[in-house]
């Protein structure tokens, strides 16, 4: 017995060949996850030095239907990659001086980090978008902060490997003589890497598409829920069923010394507008509905509160990170960021947040604040 040697796997299926042509497709898969991660993150920061964009509508809704769709095509990617690639683990150094050990040891340092970095980004992402947390840490925070080690990792990797994948890109794909062992071919793995990346972007792009729900079945809502769009979170769960539904529920709104409480009857006595707009969270499943109620800038005019205020948000909720969020001025001010009172042109549903709930173009569907309790404008 002994340990396995690199030229031990003769296979043409392992080598730059394969390797130099999934990387940069897994790449691309990489940095759009990664820029489309860091508009999630900054556009859920209460203080935002550069005011997030309202508009398009639906701009959040993409973003984060392609952070999904790409990741999950990594997957595949990712593993034939690392498939490629293995051998090189049990390369023995050329030489054995001590300056050369060192080099060998950092270069796999390197690359421990972007393969541990890499999986934990895509594990826990896809954990994520099915709503299983087997772990006690923050998601968000961690997940963020391993998204610049794996990014970074995979920069310094791209720049250290760059002359061997441009060497190997130069060279065409012809297949060598296949081992004995072997039963599939260059081509044929690189084929079959092509339609398993699409197959994933199918199975799970119907959580945005809608057109695509029939064939995505890995898409993690549907588009069922109560009165036709998905929830995350029931009313039970909140903790709210008795408080949403009690006859004294009120709306309050604050401004400095001046305050209104406006009731569910209040509320619909004042002008109703109408807005269609998506429900888009960071889990990738988006849907859109037609959502009627009050402008939130018309219930500010209300106690007076200038322009360019943003606003804090609280929920009924007495638990849970989102139960107070800030509305951030641009949004306030949108005439199309409601309190909602209805959907579809039926009475707000429980579990949608009666009665009442924030609803705001291109903003994360964790920020838009179901079972409302109180706004106060900050001075």
């Amino acid at each position: 017995m002994r340990a396995p040697r690199s030229e031990d796997f003769t296979s043409p299926l392992h080598g730059p060949a394969l390797a130099s042509r999934v990387g940069p497709a897994l790449g691309v898969c990489f940095a759009v996850c990664f820029l489309t991660g860091l508009l999630s993150h900054y556009a859920q920061q209460p203080s935002q030095p550069v005011p997030f964009p309202t508009s398009p509508a639906w701009g959040y809704r993409l973003t984060q239907g392609l952070h999904v769709v790409t990741g999950t095509a990594a997957v595949p990617l990712l593993l034939v990659k690392l498939w490629t690639v293995y051998p090189r683990l049990f390369q023995r150094p050329a030489r054995l001086d001590l300056r050369h050990l060192a080099l060998t040891a950092l270069e796999r340092l390197s690359v421990l980090v972007l393969v541990a970095s890499a999986v934990f980004m895509l594990v826990t992402g896809l954990a994520n978008a099915s709503q299983w947390y087997p772990w006690s840490f923050s998601f968000r925070t961690t997940h963020y902060a391993v998204a610049w080690v794996a990014i970074g990792a995979l920069v310094l990797h791209v720049a250290v490997k760059l002359p061997v994948v441009r060497d190997a890109l130069r060279r065409p794909l012809d297949d060598d003589p296949p081992a004995r062992s072997a039963s599939l071919s260059r081509r044929g793995l690189l084929r079959a890497t092509w339609l398993a990346a699409g197959v994933a972007v199918l199975a799970t792009a119907g959580s945005t598409v809608p057109w695509l729900r029939r064939v995505s079945v890995l898409g993690v809502r549907s588009g069922d829920g109560p009165q036709g769009l998905p929830i995350n979170t029931s009313a039970a769960a909140a903790g709210v069923t008795g408080t949403a539904t009690a006859p004294g529920w009120a709306l309050t709104v604050v401004h400095g010394a001046r305050s209104v409480r406006l009731t569910r009857a209040d509320l619909l006595a004042l002008e109703q507008r109408t807005e269609e707009l998506p429900i888009a969270c960071v889990e990738g499943w988006s849907a859109s509905g037609t959502w009627t109620g009050v402008r939130v800038r018309d219930l500010l005019d209300e106690v007076g509160a200038p322009r360019g205020s943003d606003v804090v948000v609280r929920s009924l909720q007495r638990s849970g990170p989102y139960r107070t969020t800030v509305l951030q001025a641009g949004f306030a001010d949108d005439d199309r960021t409601l309190v909602a009172l209805a959907l579809g042109g039926e009475p707000l549903a429980l579990d949608h947040g009666h009665p009442a709930r924030l609803i705001a173009p291109n903003r994360p569907g964790v920020l838009q604040t179901k079972w409302l309790d109180r706004l106060e404008v900050l001075a």
